[in-house]
């Protein structure tokens, strides 16, 4: 096993440097890090209004006022994720090339918003929230790179307006950033107008009909589901919400296929379906969020000795019970963390191989088709997807296991890599 941790460390450590020196995968991660605490707030509150089955102890009138007033601790956070990690990147960015920030943040934002498309509303134009949150990622993400760019080179072209002397520094700041900013924005503009004239009539449907179609073509068995959920990983690793990309375009099969159980449970027929909307839900995403990383800070808590580690784990446990991994997935972090990239594609695909058999072979019933709550705890939620089977949690029991062995090497390198930073940071 050393021999093997050792030859991950010589493979992997080279390229996770090389990447940590690029500027845009840096930007990209500390836009993300500028995000987490509204991240992990906005989660928190999710946690807290989706508490599974409360409307059964308090009514569904009295469970939707309660939700109706912790909703908008997410609607300002979560579900505008992708405006704060936009900010987030174009002041990174321009901050490495040691220009004013704020205004590489800024110029992103707005370069941005001219590029996501409005719904008139009387004679004002609004933009839907979900074009701000992770259906906007990839967009956002591009434009801020870009935009961070353009600011660059007509500031470093000092294509700039130039103030006298004595007049106060943030007005001459303000007064030099006019020029490059205007033409940034003024070229995001005619982008806007020039996609206006095309088929798709805006970036943001170019971008969701390229990804969409590709994956419609896909079915419902193993080997759809395995690409199903490699792309999943794949979009996550990269900082896109995976589920609400591919969901899109599985969610129909998926719940067909639910439905289908459902009535064969209910008239106590043989149950037809392994893959459903609850094999994913329940036995890959309810296993503490995307990737199972309920898993990996168990892992954490066992195995972790750098101080950034242990943190991690305690401030993540609470929400991954319920199925909210936010916090660890941008906090250890999983997104563009070359390190963890092998144990976050690995595992999921795995576990849908296990699960897949365990199912089609009768060891474990089939999804009942009943809907679980996705805020419903691990092995809880096993039980019940399979009509109150006791072989669903212990499968999710054994998958867990699974998934801590696939990341122990890997987490014990990004754990050794962070205490020996802070042993080096505390000399």
């Amino acid at each position: 096993m050393n021999k093997f941790m050792e030859f991950l460390e010589n493979i992997l450590l080279p390229i996770a440097d090389k990447l940590n020196n690029n500027r845009y995968l840096t930007a990209l991660r500390d836009g993300f890090m500028v995000a987490l605490p509204f991240i992990i707030f906005g989660s928190i509150f999710v946690v807290l209004a989706n508490l599974p089955f409360l409307d059964r102890l308090i009514g569904e009138e009295a469970f939707a006022t309660y939700q109706n007033a912790l909703a908008p601790a997410s609607e300002s956070t979560l579900s505008l994720m992708g405006l704060f990690v936009i900010v987030g990147i174009g002041y990174k960015l321009t901050q490495r090339y040691g220009l004013e920030a704020i205004y590489g943040g800024t110029v992103a934002i707005a370069s941005f918003l001219i590029l996501t498309p409005q719904v008139l509303e009387g004679v004002a134009g609004a933009i839907p929230a979900v074009s701000l949150g992770a259906e906007g990622m990839f967009l956002g993400i591009v434009t801020a790179f870009v935009s961070a760019e353009l600011y660059r080179f007509f500031t470093q072209k000092n294509w700039t307006i130039k103030m006298p002397a004595g007049v106060p520094d943030q007005v001459s700041k303000s007064f030099s950033a006019l020029i490059p900013v205007a033409l940034t924005l003024s070229i995001f503009l005619v982008l806007r107008i020039v996609f206006s004239f095309t088929p798709f009539d805006t970036i943001q449907n170019f971008i969701y009909t390229l990804i969409q179609e590709p994956l419609t073509a896909l079915g419902s068995g193993l080997p759809a589901t395995i690409i199903a959920v490699l792309l999943i990983q794949v979009f996550w690793f990269f900082g896109l919400h995976g589920q609400i990309i591919i969901n899109s375009v599985f969610d129909p099969i998926w719940y067909a296929l639910n439905n289908e159980n459902l009535q064969a449970f209910q008239a106590g027929q043989e149950i037809p379906n392994v893959v459903t909307k609850q094999f994913i839900d329940t036995f890959l995403v309810g296993m503490g969020g995307t990737g199972m990383t309920l898993a990996v800070i168990i892992l954490i808590l066992i195995i972790g000795r750098s101080r950034q580690m242990k943190e991690l784990g305690k401030l993540g446990a609470p929400a991954s019970i319920f199925n909210v991994n936010e916090p660890i997935i941008f906090g250890l972090p999983i997104v563009m963390n070359p390190l963890s990239l092998i144990p976050w594609i690995l595992a999921p695909v795995v576990v849908t191989i296990i699960t897949y058999f365990a199912m089609s072979t009768g060891i474990v019933p089939k999804p009942a088709g009943i809907i679980v709550p996705w805020t419903t705890p691990p092995l809880l939620s096993g039980f019940l997807a399979t009509g109150n089977a006791w072989q669903g949690a212990v499968l999710q029991a054994f998958n867990l296991i699974v998934v801590m062995i696939i990341w122990w090497p890997f987490l014990k390198i990004i754990d050794k890599s962070y205490y020996e930073n802070e042993k080096k940071s505390s000399k």
